[in-house]
């Protein structure tokens, strides 16, 4: 019976169904005409909306991308080309891994400071990608990471928040310099550990402008890819250099772009990338770098900065 009014189009659904409820029925039709004309789906891959192949899958025409992937595991006979040196490479970089594992840790004192990344030189640079809103052909805003007639790592570019006419992008104006995530042996994602360390260091000179830092903090499953702590980087502008010292229990947590409501301190043991994104206004600007470090000051007991009270249920976050 069910089966026949959903198939009449008898059955029109105006309010959001439930998990098992959508189950019961997509059971008895296959999908369900619902009161906008778009169809209800059993699988989460179908629609998108609860499940990404990929991190950076709102960036890629999804059929392209897996046609391309299929392409090249051909071309490499599925790997095995490759295998033999991706396994020699792997066991190298595992016994150096073991070898540091069993030197003596590294015990980081009141008042140290350590260099997390410099710029002296090309190579330094490879470590580092720039981003931009143009690259996805939703901008025209463009960047570069270069090396300063001084000798230091020169973040420049041209933000444009005009975004294209496309009817589907409303909002441009996105310039950023990231660093690649560590990697283990056998391809493996790891973390920077931060853990020993209180404080951000930089040595910089900037053009006035404000720019934000970005700390991620990307998790195993999809919902905890975007996971990021930002903080607010303001420059004086001018000839002199400026030293920055900005506590890690000062950076707010976000995902995708967005401040949640329920506020954790970060994890400096779990870092998976460190980034630098330019403000949001139109513009060129040049953000000369000398170093990104890490200090270790106690003096600052504080663990984090900002409230972290439960809400109560069905009020917000829920």
């Amino acid at each position: 019976m069910l089966r026949e009014l959903v198939s009449r189009n008898v059955i029109r659904f105006r309010v959001p169904l439930s998990i098992e409820s959508s189950h019961l029925l997509a059971r008895a039709s296959g999908s369900l005409e619902l009161s906008n004309n778009r169809s209800l789906h059993t699988s989460s891959c179908s629609c998108g909306l609860f499940w990404e192949s990929s991190p950076k899958g709102e960036y890629r025409d999804q059929k392209k991308y897996h046609e391309e992937i299929g392409r090249k595991q051909r071309e490499n006979l599925w790997g095995l080309k490759d295998g033999l040196k991706d396994l020699r490479d792997g066991v190298a970089q595992w016994t150096e891994e073991w070898k540091e594992q069993i030197r003596e840790a590294q015990i980081v004192c009141e008042g140290d400071h350590d260099k997390a990344w410099t710029f002296e030189n090309p190579e330094k640079l490879k470590h580092w990608t720039t981003i931009c809103d143009s690259d996805h052909n939703e901008g025209f805003s463009r960047c570069d990471l270069t090396i300063s007639p001084t000798g230091k790592g020169l973040f420049h570019g041209f933000v444009n928040t005009t975004a294209p006419k496309d009817g589907r992008v409303k909002n441009a104006g996105f310039c950023a310099m990231a660093s690649e995530r560590p990697m283990m042996s056998f391809g493996r994602k790891s973390y920077h550990d931060w853990s020993q360390y209180t404080h951000l260091t930089m040595r910089i000179r900037g053009d006035g402008r404000s720019y934000i830092i970005n700390i991620g903090q990307a998790g195993y499953y999809d919902i905890m890819w975007n996971d990021v702590y930002h903080y607010v980087l303001f420059t004086r502008g001018g000839p002199y250099w400026q030293k920055v010292k900005i506590p890690f229990s000062k950076f707010i947590f976000g995902s995708k772009g967005r401040i949640q409501d329920n506020q954790i301190a970060i994890l400096l043991n779990r870092v998976s990338n460190f980034q630098i994104a330019a403000g949001k206004v139109d513009g060129p600007f040049c953000l000369e770098i000398d170093y990104i470090g890490l200090e270790n000051d106690n003096t600052i007991q504080e663990e984090f900065a900002y409230e972290m009270y439960r809400i109560p249920k069905f009020i917000a976050n829920v």
